[in-house]
């Protein structure tokens, strides 16, 4: 089994064990890999840098900083537990949100923690009323549990 660090098209990364590069090309393709993070299944491999032993040969390095991986992991897992806690403490009002929104904000109805879909140009207008609304992009995952 091969460990392949992979990235979806939202920027997060995570691994796969796969037999081979060709099981790799086949789900890939067939839309079988998929993002644990946002459900996206645009992946790609990463770039791996196999430890190559050339001697006592010396050279000056250029030193780059990348993000820890561990620190990633962290943060991702970070993000799903709030995102579940969201879900959790929240009423889905889907495609109602806006109006629901208005209705709070106005006085029509009591407050309460809703969630819901609304377009960029309806959050934008909820803004411009003074209506306070958080845009988040939830991730599929935290209707499942990871391994």
């Amino acid at each position: 089994m091969k460990v392949l660090d992979l990235q979806c098209a939202q920027g997060h990364r995570f691994e796969a064990w796969l037999a081979s590069e060709a099981e790799f090309q086949a789900q890939r393709d067939q839309g079988l890999l998929v993002c644990p993070m946002c459900g996206n299944n645009a992946v790609e491999k990463l770039l791996s840098a196999p430890r190559l032993n050339l001697g006592n040969h010396t050279q000056t390095e250029t030193a780059v900083a990348v993000p820890n991986d561990d620190a990633l992991v962290g943060l991702q897992a970070a993000w799903l537990d709030l995102s579940r806690k969201i879900m959790a403490t929240s009423e889905d009002v889907g495609m109602r949100f806006t109006e629901e929104a208005r209705k709070m904000h106005y006085g029509e109805i009591d407050e309460r923690s809703i969630r819901g879909q609304a377009s960029p140009s309806q959050v934008q207008a909820l803004q411009d009323e003074g209506i306070a609304v958080l845009p988040l992009a939830l991730p599929d995952a935290v209707n499942q549990r990871l391994h």
